[in-house]
């Protein structure tokens, strides 16, 4: 079937930039300059002159360096006075991120679905024990999202290729090697593993692992977090200076004996123990591991509730 005579073809085109601030004043006078000589309008019976349009727009400006980008952002000119084809609608938005792509405002409030207790009472289930602080579900929570967008975009770059050890791989060379000829579809629902965990710490739970591609995604978690507090990921300690702090912080072998029913799952990178995963070997019958071969790992854990299977991927 051909398309009809004269019909145009439609195609939405998405872009995404980032760039650095480096200097805000210089931004500012730019962006302010540029509202003097743009065209405004006022709709007829409006209280407002087109100078005090204009002055608003360089009022909001001032003092927002994120503001004073967003107006320089011509979403429309890219493909504009091109041949063949006519500009419809463009829209943008502009937001500041931290060195790891998390966006600023976007980051949950640790200390309100974390709070600490601090009675003392030796009757205290909560003091008395483990707690998970402030300041370690950040780095969980961070770590956490920091993986989700990388395992994402091993799938986009990579599909169905089979994994290998060349470091071409950003996450999934990171998985046992029974997972590496695992198809694109796998992967994705490995990828929302991560994020399943990231989203029980932004609702304030502990992450709890339902299946055993969430139990791999917390060990990575947790290793992550932990070399992102070690090494100061791009001023990590910086980032959440105002949470409280706690002698729990960052205690990662507790963490691990806490969030884990078991560690069966790391057998899984040991070449001695291949053939563990079947829950037909006899290692695997003998130590009570149960089912990890690839196509078992989204299969919740019978003790816990199921995730909502009609959850969003992110991408």
């Amino acid at each position: 079937m051909t398309r009809a005579q004269g019909r145009s073809r439609r195609v939405k085109v998405t872009v995404e930039a980032i760039i650095d601030i480096t200097d805000e004043h210089t931004l500012e006078q730019a962006a302010i300059a540029d509202i003097e000589t743009a065209q405004f309008s006022v709709s007829e019976g409006s209280d407002l002159s087109v100078a005090q349009v204009r002055q608003d727009e360089q009022d909001h400006i001032r003092g927002d360096a994120v503001a004073a980008v967003q107006w320089l952002v011509d979403a429309g000119g890219i493909l504009d006075d091109r041949p063949g084809v006519e500009f419809v609608e463009a829209t943008e938005s502009v937001v500041e991120i931290d060195e790891l792509g998390v966006h600023l405002s976007a980051w949950p409030q640790f200390a309100a679905l974390f709070p600490l207790c601090t009675c003392g009472a030796d009757d205290c289930n909560r003091c008395g024990g483990f707690q998970l602080t402030p300041r370690t579900a950040a780095a969980l929570w961070t770590a956490a999202g920091v993986l989700t967008d990388q395992a994402y975009d091993d799938v986009l770059e990579h599909g169905d290729e089979p994994v290998d050890d060349t470091g071409d791989w950003a996450v999934f060379d990171e998985f046992p090697r029974i997972t590496w000829r695992q198809n694109a579809v796998w992967r994705r629902q490995a990828a929302r593993s991560f994020d399943d965990l990231s989203d029980d710490l932004a609702a304030g739970h502990w992450p709890q692992p339902r299946c055993p591609a969430e139990e791999m995604a917390l060990h990575l978690i947790l290793r992550s977090a932990e070399v992102a507090v070690g090494d100061d990921w791009a001023g990590f300690a910086e980032r959440y200076a105002d949470l409280p702090e706690h002698d729990d912080d960052h205690d990662w072998e507790m963490l691990t004996e806490t969030l884990f029913q078991d560690l069966d799952i790391l057998a899984l990178f040991s070449k001695q123990l291949d053939g563990i995963e079947d829950p037909d070997a006899d290692q695997n019958r003998e130590l009570g591991i149960g089912d990890y071969r690839p196509q078992a790992w989204f299969e919740r854990f019978l003790d816990l509730d199921p995730r909502d299977p009609r959850r969003p991927f992110r991408r």
